[in-house]
């Protein structure tokens, strides 16, 4: 079964307006969400969290540090890409998000708690331990940030998975980031 890359007039009525917003904020559509459109349900979920996450108590480097966290565990080439990408405009140190894409541990010291715990969500499937959790608040995070972290899992697993099943192609916009995961010996 393959996906259709939806565009603004090929798409679902419900999804239609939407991508029109996405077109108009990023200048262009990218094709996680013509994808996400063939189930408007879907997209509005997926642009609900990146919508809401506009208020987060996490700084955009910090959110970035997350996504791509998640998007690198679960091996998401496009994510990593299109984050690589944003993590730039949000003026993410090089070092930093070379640490991330190379699945590294990363030389600041906070947001390498920050990648930690989020790995700990990931590999624990949300048992975290209380020794990650405390690890976290001692690096100066608090409760609304764990439930950000969550909130950030659950969009990027949602938008991982997409990916991975649709086999969603990567925008030429995306392209100087492209990423393949490491291989395993």
């Amino acid at each position: 079964m393959s996906f259709q890359v939806h565009t603004t007039t090929s798409a679902p009525s419900q999804s239609q307006p939407i991508l029109e917003s996405i077109d108009q904020t990023f200048g262009f559509l990218p094709n996680i969400f013509g994808v996400l459109a063939e189930s408007p349900t879907a997209l509005q979920a997926y642009t609900s969290i990146m919508e809401s996450m506009k208020h987060s108590k996490l700084s955009p480097i910090e959110q970035q540090v997350a996504i791509l966290t998640v998007s690198t565990y679960n091996g998401c080439t496009y994510c990593v890409a299109a984050h690589s990408t944003v993590a730039g405009m949000v003026k993410m140190p090089d070092t930093i998000l070379n640490e991330l894409r190379a699945q590294q541990p990363l030389s600041d010291p906070k947001l390498e708690a920050l990648r930690t715990f989020t790995l700990s969500v990931v590999n624990h499937r949300g048992w975290v331990p209380q020794e990650d959790i405390l690890a976290f608040a001692n690096a100066g995070y608090e409760k609304g940030h764990i439930l950000e972290v969550l909130t950030l899992v659950a969009q990027k697993t949602l938008s991982n998975y997409v990916n991975h099943i649709a086999h969603t192609p990567l925008d030429a916009q995306f392209s100087s980031q492209r990423w393949d995961p490491p291989h395993s010996s």
